[in-house]
């Protein structure tokens, strides 16, 4: 069975860029499937690219790598790691990307060596593509760079108990619909209050008329507040950090 190769970046499709990343993977893989995750997590935006990538990794069949490149800091001394976690494999800049994988129990992390050749500018194409490649040719994550790197770990923040003892959190991330995905976890809550409104909490998008604001658990697990048919971040005017509350 061909290996899979997943690929993430924030650099659009406008460019070029990933047609340049794909094309080292074709040419040192040429037996792996390539399957584009998302172009479009916002520039430079790590954490972004962290909560997309903990939502995947780990849904694809065992020997999978994934290359993930979020990396406003390409060609600083920040370093380019491999990671064999859960029988994945995963190449990214160090920057919490990889969070996720990396506090699975048993996770493996190598920092990779940055040829002469590279550019500075390009890492995804001179650094983690050929790393990428070679996971993909069936190579150990050991053998491609040094073992006993402490790597970046970015951890979402955990909710807080207010003085009645509910629950009160934050929005973690908007997705393109406009959901205000937040930190928590409904239990037996039936109302969220967030931007001064109580909302209800409902089982799926489509209990909820056009342009009604409610809120229900995401697939992920988590508290979104969400609009009918409509964008709760414009409508109740959510933005990352907005404090959400269970009652």
């Amino acid at each position: 069975m061909p290996t899979i190769i997943t690929l993430l970046t924030d650099f659009g499709t406008a460019d070029g860029y990933v047609g340049e990343v794909k094309g080292v993977l074709a040419t040192a893989a040429p037996d792996a499937s390539i399957v584009d995750i998302t172009h479009d997590i916002p520039a430079h935006d790590v954490d972004a690219g962290r909560h997309t990538v903990s939502r995947y990794w780990r849904r694809f069949p065992p020997g999978t790598v994934h290359l993930a490149v979020v990396d406003p800091d390409v060609g600083t001394d920040r370093s380019a790691i491999a990671v064999a976690s859960d029988g994945q494999f995963l190449v990214a800049p160090d920057n919490g990307l990889l969070s996720h994988a990396l506090l699975q129990p048993g996770a493996q992390v190598v920092r990779l060596a940055v040829s002469p050749g590279a550019s500075p500018t390009f890492h995804a194409r001179d650094v983690f593509a050929p790393a990428a490649a070679r996971l993909a040719c069936g190579a150990t994550v050991a053998s491609l760079g040094t073992i006993g790197h402490d790597p970046v770990v970015l951890l979402t923040p955990e909710p807080e108990l207010d003085v009645t003892g509910a629950a009160v959190g934050q929005v973690i991330a908007i997705d393109r619909f406009g959901n205000a995905i937040t930190n928590l976890m409904a239990q037996r809550a039936t109302r969220v209050h967030v931007a001064g409104r109580t909302l209800k909490i409902v089982r799926t998008y489509g209990h909820l008329d056009p342009g009604e604001a409610g809120a229900l658990i995401g697939s992920n697990g988590y508290v979104e507040v969400v609009v009918g048919q409509g964008s709760a971040a414009r409508q109740l005017g959510l933005t990352k950090g907005a404090a959400v509350r269970l009652s």
